[in-house]
């Protein structure tokens, strides 16, 4: 026995979910530890083993002679041999003269290396820690240790024992090793005081820590479930489910029964609880077409913000000399090579005059030639154009129509992240005449905001996109809201251009708009757009692996993991993004020796990825797409490569991405994919709505396989065109 723990000599597990059991020892070696994430390797002395044992887990700091306690499993890797693999891991100071020394000397303690923790042992044995906490004159004692180097020792003493002090604080309330870290590099040494005070800070400050995990700490620190800290908490909580589902704002009388369900205690306390959030300014209360509402203060002014830059936009003259636009539309037309149809000459002279300009409709109505064709007109002006989307393959796509460099929003906002938010502001604003933005539609209040901010009071402003898709990720329906205001002028383009009208998938998805089901092909006829049935669930998964594996690559020559993506309706069911993409796992990519597991995921080499969060240090975005090129279990890495560059990803930070074989239509916005498969059941029936088809279907470039049954798709088809949004951006608006 060591350390109330049993140890004995180990062999991996046999086949089957390997059992998690303890390990303890003495640590010889600190082969690789990472301060940012926590990530160690160790080569432990554990008793009744001759040789030294590997172990793999996660501490806030380790050093060689500390004594390791620890439970996790047996792992064989493949180029490192056998390791224990460990998801807790709890460190103490050493006992004995000799694991002291290591420990001093292992650089860890600031002013200590090899020799003085040598000369420290040999001065005091066993008392070292002692004389270093309680009678630190004492160090003087030891040869060529001044005052200087003594402080030093001290306060690095110090800083060690207090990081202990919140990893033992942390682990004995339940939160992992690898969440600890991340705790500790917020908080620093006032961690524990400010988790005590406030566990639910956690959820706001801490990322992978949600709403439940906070609550679960602040049970064990013995908060009350009826405490109001709690409540005022919860609704913060309700309106950030709120916030996930698009909404900037919840009906009062929706968000106290979902906060009573989701915290299970009184509405009256949630009803003082959500009073006092606005007194405080946390929440806002207004109305929403007559209906009281609480908004998160930061959404509700960023809305009331984008209304009024939107209307400062609009009043001001356009930044470029009088165009004669009679004689500027055959120029351009001349120019091109190209003869424009009625509605877009109608947008060519608006475009003229308009400082503030709306242009959308679906594929195939000429957009890309519009656009162009405005460019055209004011380059020959002169005018400085500045060119962005919200995501990387958007920005790519608007670059290669236009011919001009294009940026991510992000990009052209210039990311700051040590201070967060943006370089780019009202105070640095942008240098254009003209800001383009394609993809619209998917731009979150957040985002137009912060962009809004950053445009500058002489400039125009033109935004593109098909308002007839999904509505953002994020909170709010900006393009939609702008539109549906009549505040803006709006060119709607409808006219399907003849070249358009040959592809079945453009065809289908303006009969999808429209609320009428898609043109099947008959058996045997070529097309770009099929359906396929399938009965159940069940027969659904068997059909669509066959297909992406083996039907699909040999028939249109497409690469099952590069070329095709399978977009859903939802996450959940047999036939949702989740499950699929274990399946696809399987059979497109198994996982081999070189492999993490982490977050519920196992990635590998070759698996394909998408970011879920926006990563700026990084430079990927939620909904960026990369590849798996390689896992280094040693230094605790992963790379994956999104669009040629080469990313590098901590195990820890592994929660920031997903496998991505399948992923839901909403997470797939802005993006084309040469071949696209959707899965549409009834068991979809709460995500089947008419924009989400037809936003899937418009995903696909040179094939769309729809599968599953034609009375789900009828459902989606014939149903809704969505859900409604709370928002007040179109009532702001409105007045204007």
């Amino acid at each position: 026995m060591l350390g109330g723990m049993s140890i004995s000599g180990h062999a991996p597990p046999a086949a089957g979910t390997p059992a998690r059991e303890p390990l303890s020892g003495l640590v010889e070696r600190v082969t690789f530890h990472s301060p940012e994430t926590g990530f160690c390797v160790l080569r432990l002395k554990v008793r009744g083993q001759r040789d030294l044992v590997t172990l793999v887990g996660h501490a806030a700091t380790i050093g060689a002679g500390e004594f390791v306690q620890a439970s996790g499993v047996w792992v064989n890797d493949r180029n490192h041999g056998l390791q224990f693999k460990a998801d807790f891991l709890r460190a103490t100071p050493p006992t004995t003269v000799e694991g002291i020394e290591k420990y001093l000397g292992s650089g860890l303690i600031r002013g200590i290396g090899p020799v003085y923790a040598k000369k420290m042992v040999k001065a005091f044995g066993e008392a070292v820690f002692d004389v270093i906490e309680q009678e630190p004159d004492r160090l003087r004692q030891v040869t060529g240790i001044g005052p200087k180097r003594a402080q030093r020792i001290i306060a690095g003493w110090a800083d060690q024992k207090v990081i202990r002090e919140i990893m033992i604080f942390l682990h004995s309330h339940g939160v992992g090793t690898s969440r600890a870290v991340r705790i500790f590099k917020t908080y620093g040494p006032d961690a524990i005081r400010l988790i005590t005070e406030n566990p639910y800070r956690l959820a706001r400050d801490i990322r992978g820590i949600g709403f439940k995990t906070a609550d679960a700490v602040a049970a064990r620190l013995g908060i009350e479930k009826t405490a109001m800290i709690r409540a005022r908490a919860g609704i913060g909580y309700a309106l950030a489910e709120a916030t996930d589902q698009g909404h900037c704002g919840v009906p009062v009388a929706e968000l106290i029964p979902l906060a009573v369900k989701l915290l299970e205690i009184d509405a009256s306390i949630l009803e003082t609880a959500a009073e006092l959030e606005r007194q405080d300014g946390a929440v806002v209360a207004d109305s929403l077409g007559g209906e009281p509402c609480l908004f998160l203060a930061s959404l509700y002014r960023a809305e009331q913000a984008i209304a009024e830059r939107l209307r400062r936009l609009a009043g001001g003259p356009v930044p470029w000399p009088e165009i004669d636009a009679e004689k500027a539309i055959p120029w351009v037309e001349a120019k091109a090579g190209i003869t424009l149809a009625e509605g877009q000459r109608e947008a060519l002279r608006q475009a003229a005059t308009s400082k503030l300009l709306v242009i959308t409709g679906g594929p195939g109505v000429g957009k890309t030639t519009l656009v162009n064709s405005i460019l055209t007109m004011l380059k020959a002006k002169g005018v400085s154009i500045a060119l962005a989307a919200p995501t990387g393959r958007a920005a790519k796509r608007l670059s290669e129509s236009t011919g001009l460099e294009a940026r991510t929003i992000h990009r052209l906002l210039e990311t700051d992240p040590q201070a967060g938010g943006f370089k780019r502001d009202e105070t640095n604003p942008l240098d254009c005449d003209l800001l383009v933005v394609d993809e619209t539609s998917m731009v979150d209040v957040p985002l137009m905001n912060a962009l809004l901010r950053a445009v500058p009071g002489r400039a125009a402003l033109l935004l593109v996109g098909d308002v007839d898709q999904l509505p953002s990720v994020g909170p709010g329906q900006v393009l939609g809201d702008v539109i549906g205001s009549g505040a803006v002028p709006v060119v709607r383009l409808t006219e399907i251009f003849r070249q358009a009208a040959t592809s079945r998938i453009i065809v289908n998805a303006h009969r999808i708009n429209a609320g009428q089901m898609p043109e099947i092909p008959k058996t045997g006829e070529d097309s770009d757009f099929y359906f396929v049935e399938a009965a159940t669930p069940e027969a659904g998964v068997a059909k669509l692996i066959e297909m992406v594996r083996d039907r699909i690559p040999r028939r249109f020559g497409a690469d099952p993991v590069r070329d095709v993506q399978i977009l859903c309706p939802m996450n959940r069911g047999g036939l949702g993004a989740r499950s699929l993409n274990i399946e696809l796992q399987r059979v497109l990519n198994p996982p081999g020796e070189s492999r993490v597991e982490r977050f519920g995921w196992t990635f590998g080499p070759g698996d394909k990825v998408m970011q879920v969060e926006n990563n700026y240090d990084k430079e990927v975005y939620n909904g960026d797409l990369g590849i798996v090129s390689a896992v280094d279990a040693e230094e605790g890495v992963l790379t994956a490569t999104f669009d040629g560059r080469p990313v590098t990803y901590d195990f820890g930070e592994l929660d920031e991405v997903v496998l991505a074989y399948a992923t839901t239509i909403h997470k797939s916005q802005g993006s084309e994919y040469p071949v696209v498969v959707i899965p549409v059941v009834t068991q979809h029936y709460t995500m089947l709505h008419r924009n989400l088809i037809y936003t899937g279907v418009t995903r696909g470039k040179r094939l769309v396989v729809m599968l599953g049954q034609r009375r789900a798709l009828a459902m989606a088809v014939r149903g809704t065109p969505g859900r409604r949004r709370w928002t007040k951006l179109g009532e702001w608006l409105a007045p204007l």
